[in-house]
């Protein structure tokens, strides 16, 4: 069989426009396992990796708010609060879907660990928005008296910056590649991993996140699958996004991909990341990337939808 890995959106868990709910949560997470179980009756070894941005800056909301009662923890515990919150309602979710359906497929989550370099320059220039948004007199306050790093916000407001350091290798890869091998479901990297960086025998987290589609690529580059697919919101790669003269892109080669990078087409949105993810995947040896919408997932992967990107 061939391995692909899934690279879920925020979506996954929060349809846009719906309050982040248990309920909406659950009800999202079926959405997603329904696709995600699709590609697994179709023969595909599946990985699959997700986005934690509206459930980590809820768990920072609850943070703040109990601060006086008990202690807040370091950023990297709560990435990892947020894998297991979140693998949890995904592996629930998909083993339903596999009971119903017959298919006897076992669905496992692991807490991962993403490995990054301590100087890389991301830790002196914050820019990664994580939590809720603030009025600019609160974020001030929240400068001088917690040490955040504020910046205004596209949206409106301000928010709390973090470093986002590039990612170089899957801690927990040989695992994972020896479970979906041997048949299971691995949900991994959840919100881009934990970032951890080697000090001696020891691995030291950090305080960061990673990009999750950055961390997508190279999950699939180290569990070995030769597909990478990331589902998102949108139906694919568009050239001239955002104005009347908007297009599908359906195919494009890394070539065609840098060339956009680099021209700036993607502006400060969240394709830029996705499209940056799958060139990289194919440039380091990976065979097909697709970016398509989460209700599209099986046409993407086969090219009937969404943006194919390769080599």
């Amino acid at each position: 069989m061939k391995r692909v890995v899934v690279a879920l959106g925020g979506n996954a868990l929060l349809r846009r426009g719906k309050d982040d709910t248990a309920e909406n949560m659950r009800r999202s997470a079926r959405f997603a396992a329904e696709r995600v179980a699709a590609i697994a009756a179709a023969g595909w070894e599946v990985v699959v990796t997700h986005g934690n941005g509206p459930q980590v800056g809820r768990i920072l909301l609850q943070q703040e708010a109990a601060r006086g009662s008990v202690a807040p923890m370091p950023l990297d515990v709560c990435g990892a609060e947020s894998q297991g919150q979140i693998g949890y309602l995904l592996q629930v979710a998909i083993g339903d879907v596999f009971f119903e359906r017959h298919m006897e497929r076992p669905v496992v989550t692991m807490l991962t660990l993403t490995r990054v370099h301590p100087d890389d320059p991301a830790f002196h220039h914050p820019t990664k928005p994580i939590g809720p948004y603030y009025k600019e007199d609160q974020a001030r306050r929240l400068k001088e008296e917690e040490g955040y790093e504020m910046a205004p916000s596209e949206d409106g407001g301000w928010r709390r910056v973090v470093p986002s350091p590039d990612p170089y290798s899957i801690v927990e890869a040989p695992v994972i590649r020896r479970l979906v091998g041997d048949g299971a479901v691995v949900i991994a990297a959840g919100g881009g991993g934990v970032p951890v960086y080697e000090d001696g025998p020891r691995l030291t987290g950090l305080e960061g996140v990673v990009d999750k589609d950055l961390a997508a690529a190279i999950l699939a580059h180290d569990v070995e699958a030769p597909e990478l697919l990331i589902l998102t919101d949108v139906e694919g790669v568009y050239r001239d996004y955002g104005t009347d003269r908007a297009e599908l892109m359906h195919e494009l080669n890394v070539h065609e991909a840098r060339s956009m990078l680099e021209s700036g087409a993607f502006g400060e949105g969240s394709m830029g990341p996705k499209v940056e993810a799958a060139a990289r995947f194919l440039e380091r040896g990976g065979e097909g990337a697709a970016i398509g919408s989460l209700e599209d997932a099986e046409e993407a992967l086969e090219g009937r939808a969404g943006t194919t990107i390769r080599g």
